[in-house]
C-alpha cells in the first residue's frame, strides 16, 4: 500500500504509483519573433501525477505552458503527447487529443454568462453540455452553480479562475495545464482551488502540470516539481524538498 502524507492544509495526500509517460519534451527551443526562450528543455511527465514548475520570474515558465499547448511554435525539438508528436500540431488540436489549459490571468469572457463560457470549453469535443461534465465543474467549484447565468466579468478573481477551470474541464482533458493560478486571488479561495484540484486528481487521474508562485499552493498541491532557469531545466525535487521552505523560497525568489 502506498505511503501516505498530509498537505499543509490537512488533506491526506497518497504517493502516485509511477504509470506511462504522459508528456515529454526532447531539447525543446521555442520563444517569439525568433528568439528562444526556451533553451533545450526536457520534462517528463507520468500519468496522474501533479508536477510543479518553479523559478524565478522570467524564466520562461509561461512560455513553456504556451509552447506545450501550441500557442507558441516549437522552433526545435520535440513534444510527445501519450506517445503522439504534437509540436506541430495548433493548439485546438492539442486540446481535442485530451490537453487542457488554464492561462495565467484567467481569460474568461466577460461579456459571456458562466454556462456560455463553459459551452466555449464544451465545442472542444463538438457537442453541447454534458450533463455529467456540468455535474462534475458544478460539484468541484460550486459557486459555478450559483452563478450559471451571470455575466464573468462581474465576478471577482478567484470566481473567474474557478470558471476558468471548469472550462476546461467540460472538455475531460487526460492532462491540465495550469498556468499561475493563485495570481491576484485572496487566499482562501487559493486553498480551495488547491483542495478542488487535488481532489480530482485522486477521483480521475487526470495529470496537472502547474506553474505557481504561491509556496503554500505548490506544496499543498504538487508531488514533485523542476526548477527552471533561463529556459532550462536545472533540478528535479522529489516531494520531501518541497517541505524545505528555504530551499523552496529561493527557488521562487524574484
Amino acid at each position: 500500500m502506498s505511503a501516505s502524507r498530509r498537505s499543509i492544509w490537512g488533506r491526506p495526500m497518497l504517493d502516485v504509483p509511477r504509470k506511462e509517460v504522459i508528456l515529454s519534451t526532447l531539447a525543446l527551443r521555442a520563444g517569439y519573433g525568433g528568439k528562444p526562450v526556451l533553451q533545450g528543455l526536457e520534462i517528463e511527465v507520468r500519468e496522474g501525477e501533479i508536477v510543479a514548475v518553479i523559478g524565478r520570474n522570467g524564466v520562461g515558465k509561461s512560455t513553456l505552458m504556451k509552447s506545450l499547448i501550441g500557442l507558441v511554435p516549437a522552433m526545435s525539438g520535440s513534444i510527445v503527447y501519450r506517445g503522439e508528436a504534437v509540436e506541430t500540431l495548433p493548439a485546438h488540436k492539442r486540446a481535442r487529443l485530451g490537453m487542457g489549459y488554464v492561462p495565467q490571468g484567467r481569460d474568461v469572457f466577460p461579456r459571456l454568462t458562466v454556462g456560455e463560457n463553459v459551452a466555449v470549453g464544451a465545442a472542444i469535443k463538438r457537442g453541447g453540455i454534458p450533463e455529467a461534465g456540468r455535474r462534475r465543474i458544478v460539484e468541484a467549484f460550486p459557486i459555478l452553480e450559483e452563478r450559471w447565468n451571470q455575466r464573468a466579468g462581474t465576478m471577482s478573481g478567484g470566481q473567474q479562475q474557478q470558471l476558468a477551470i471548469g472550462r476546461v474541464l467540460i472538455a475531460d482533458p487526460n492532462l491540465i495545464l495550469l498556468d499561475e493560478p493563485s495570481e491576484g486571488i485572496q487566499p482562501n479561495i487559493v486553498q480551495d482551488i488547491a483542495r478542488n484540484m487535488v481532489e480530482l486528481n485522486r477521483r480521475t487521474g487526470v495529470t496537472i502540470i502547474l506553474v505557481e508562485q504561491n509556496l503554500d499552493m505548490i506544496r499543498a498541491m504538487a508531488q514533485r516539481c523542476y526548477v527552471m532557469v533561463k529556459g532550462r531545466i536545472v533540478a528535479s525535487l522529489d516531494r520531501s524538498a518541497l517541505d524545505d521552505v528555504a530551499e523552496m523560497r529561493r527557488h521562487l525568489a524574484v
